[in-house]
């Protein structure tokens, strides 16, 4: 029997060596576990905190760019009111400023002609071509000069 009892005995120990390492190993695995779950914590609640300010951040933006767009919108409602209005008044002025049909001889001939008239009328205003009164003879209109007794 004894040599049962140092077998069970001997299986006793085995099972209770087995049972330490495994409890070492447990408790360290344990160990191990619980500061790596710390860790991810930790970086979570930094990440969290970190990701919470991108969204605050990015909100802001979206509230800053669509009162941006808004005012953008009105200025080009605007803007566009004002180009109506002037393609409005440039059709009004469009039939008497474009000459239909008038080649360009005939607009410059024209404009010379103008341009001739205006000077005699500036001569006339500024008294370089007006008639002396007639005394007693003749009056040379062109040069304003008169000619008595001749």
């Amino acid at each position: 029997m004894q040599g049962q009892s140092g077998g069970v005995l001997g299986m006793l120990e085995v099972i209770l060596s087995d049972f330490a390492r495994l409890e070492e190993d447990t408790t360290a695995s344990e160990a191990a576990a619980q500061e790596e779950y710390k860790t991810f914590m930790s970086d979570s609640k930094t990440d969290l905190a970190t990701k919470n300010a991108d969204v605050k951040g990015k909100t802001d933006k979206i509230t800053r760019q669509d009162e941006s767009i808004s005012q953008t919108r009105e200025s080009l409602a605007a803007t566009e009111k004002e180009l109506d209005a002037a393609q409005e008044y440039y059709e009004k002025l469009k039939p008497g400023c474009v000459s239909g049909g008038v080649n360009y001889d005939d607009r410059v001939k024209q404009r010379e002609a103008e341009v001739q008239s205006l000077k005699e009328a500036l001569k006339i205003l500024n008294g370089d071509d007006i008639p002396m009164p007639i005394e007693s003879g003749r009056s040379d209109y062109a040069t304003g000069a008169s000619h008595q007794g001749e």
